[in-house]
């Protein structure tokens, strides 16, 4: 899901890039010093998690954890996005530097968006912790796919679409199980 540098407009980068370092300031002023340990392990999570590849319809997908960043941090989860993403790409060249704001902005949207999902407290709890798990990866493919096709690409980027939606799937039944895990273990973690 990592847009690599040279295949989005210049353009949308460098404003993307702006907005991204905009975001980090907004979601990670003022965060209480007991957050820090909590933001730096889910970053770590998010860091590790990309490493796994599987092939899945004629490409690689990784697992994000996404809707497990934005229901343990809530609005905190962009700050951590970023860090995990600014580090695959020094480290591992994923993404790159100067995609870096488009994809903080693509994957710390679907965080933000799990995060709103998890929110609601009318739904019951597994089906909160699903579909944050699944908008954690859906909001992301969407917006790179619009980014995509902003920069020219043809309508066979929409393939993306399909592959992804079963990646969402897994990870709405991994965030179930994680929050799950966090109710029986650590409940303060969830509230």
């Amino acid at each position: 899901m990592h847009i690599s540098d040279g295949i989005i407009d210049e353009k949308i980068c460098i404003v993307a890039n702006i907005a991204a370092i905009g975001l980090v300031w907004v979601a990670g002023r003022k965060t209480p010093p007991g957050d820090v340990p909590k933001m730096g392990m889910t970053a770590a999570a998010l860091f590790v998690a990309s490493l796994i590849h599987f092939p899945l319809a004629g490409t690689s997908v990784h697992l994000g954890l996404f809707g497990v960043a934005g229901i343990i941090l809530g609005k905190r989860a962009f700050p951590a996005v970023f860090a995990a993403l600014l580090f695959q790409s020094l480290v591992f060249q994923h993404g790159g530097l100067l995609t870096l704001g488009v994809n903080s902005i693509n994957m710390g949207a679907g965080a933000l968006f799990a995060w709103m999902v998890w929110r609601i407290r009318a739904a019951n709890e597994s089906v909160r912790a699903f579909l944050a798990g699944m908008l954690g990866v859906a909001v992301p493919v969407i917006l790179m796919v619009a980014e995509f096709r902003l920069s020219g690409y043809g309508a066979r980027i929409l393939y993306l679409l399909g592959v992804y939606l079963l990646v969402a799937i897994l990870e709405g039944l991994i965030t179930v199980a994680a929050a799950g895990f966090f109710r029986r273990v650590r409940p303060e973690i969830l509230d």
